[in-house]
């Protein structure tokens, strides 16, 4: 759950609300339905990811919901998402502030670092506003750092 958070970088609400058929793995996407501002949108999904969401529904063989709760059928519980996050967050002995909206953060960062263009970034995150995403992005000193000046080839 965590790690599908990350790779396509969603709300808590939009993971807990993904059902089996939302993969579509043919065209390497995620369907995100009914997301914040009742729209949907797509998120692309790698085969790293792929790979993970297949070996997981041959394990769970989930029925409704991609992540169900103890009772099948029934939606994983968010305060039980949290709880994960914060066990994970004890193994790696991050002593950092962390929150589920922290890998989104994070996927958009990176996303960000690696070159992909803002107005992509905006349409995966769902953002109606390039505001919102510019803010979320913020500017790294990794991306500085590579910034080569002008100055150099004088």
């Amino acid at each position: 759950m965590l790690s599908l958070i990350y790779a396509c970088g969603l709300r808590c609400g939009e993971l807990l609300q993904l059902k089996p058929e939302h993969i579509n793995s043919n065209r390497h996407v995620l369907m995100i339905k009914q997301a914040k501002g009742r729209k949907d949108r797509i998120a692309p999904l790698s085969e790293k990811t792929i790979a993970m969401l297949r070996n997981y529904y041959a394990i769970y063989k989930p029925s409704i919901y991609l992540f169900e709760g103890q009772a099948k059928g029934t939606m994983y519980d968010a305060r039980s998402l949290q709880q994960v996050l914060k066990q994970a967050i004890a193994k790696c002995e991050i002593h950092k502030p962390v929150s589920l909206h922290w890998l989104r953060h994070s996927y958009a960062t990176h996303l960000l670092e690696q070159g992909t263009d803002l107005r992509y970034i905006q349409e995966i995150l769902g953002h109606s506003r390039s505001t919102t995403t510019e803010i979320y992005t913020h500017v790294s000193t990794k991306s500085i750092q590579h910034i080569k000046s002008p100055f150099d080839d004088m």
